[in-house]
């Protein structure tokens, strides 16, 4: 059974490392080094390094933490990301230290994003975030909608790794649109526990997202409705959550 490590990166990002039994890791979106050392000084060995998307943020220490552990980085098939980075295609795919992984393409926040499950925890940087999704800044609303299915689609116990500290955020949005949802209340009181500790509220998982998350949530009365409201009709699910997506772009 793998463990999962979170490191606090940059203002709000998180870099996520899975390790095996053996102490070899898998490294996601290593937006900086510095969190990371004390780790790899305490033997942290990284077999891969893997990127979602191109943004800094979450590729600005691919190319120093692949000098320092002689790992290779592996990401979307897009000239953005760090030269020397290995395009994986969609599907199942074996990494060095014979790591399993399944890419799944899922674009939106950007158009070459992807997302990695791995022994039942999902990297899915700046597409789900916990009570959240990512901006559109490439993709459009119908991609986005279709990426977040995908992943909806996964099983319950999916462990959501986000690429950002988002949730108490994106709790404040999610209330307004649906009030009434207890199961958003109970993970947000864990979320809170969990920050309290000094750890971070991530991951989720998909059952909480299913469960509590709005943008997961745009076929429930109880989203559809009040969004349909704010705009004085929806005509399809495409519509709310294009509508939703921009309502929570304008929320302060």
């Amino acid at each position: 059974m793998s463990t999962l490590l979170a490191f606090r990166a940059l203002r709000d990002n998180l870099v996520w490392a899975l390790v095996d039994g053996r102490g070899q890791a898998l490294v996601v979106d290593p937006g900086e080094l510095a969190p990371v050392e004390p780790a790899l000084a305490g033997g942290l060995r990284v077999d891969a390094i893997l990127l979602t998307h191109h943004h800094a943020d979450h590729t600005g220490a691919a190319r120093a933490l692949s000098e320092r552990t002689g790992a290779p980085v592996f990401g979307p098939r897009d000239p953005r990301l760090p030269e020397g980075s290995l395009p994986m295609s969609a599907g199942a795919a074996t990494l060095p230290g014979d790591w399993q992984v399944e890419v799944i393409p899922v674009p939106g926040h950007t158009h070459h994003h992807v997302a990695f499950l791995a022994d039942g925890h999902l990297f899915c940087g700046d597409t789900l975030f916990s009570l959240g999704c990512g901006r559109l800044f490439e993709g459009t609303p119908a991609e986005m909608l279709a990426s977040l299915d995908r992943l909806a689609a996964l099983p319950d116990g999916t462990r959501v790794c986000c690429g950002h500290e988002y949730t108490l955020d994106n709790a404040r949005f999610a209330a307004v649109v649906e009030p009434s949802n207890a199961a958003r209340d109970a993970w947000v009181d864990e979320a809170r526990r969990r920050l309290a500790d000094g750890r971070p509220s991530l991951p989720s998982t998909i059952g909480i997202e299913r469960a509590a998350n709005p943008f997961l949530r745009i076929d429930q009365p109880s989203v559809r409705d009040p969004v349909a409201a704010r705009e004085g009709g929806v005509d399809d699910r495409v519509a709310t959550f294009t509508a939703l997506r921009r309502w929570k772009d304008g929320f302060a």
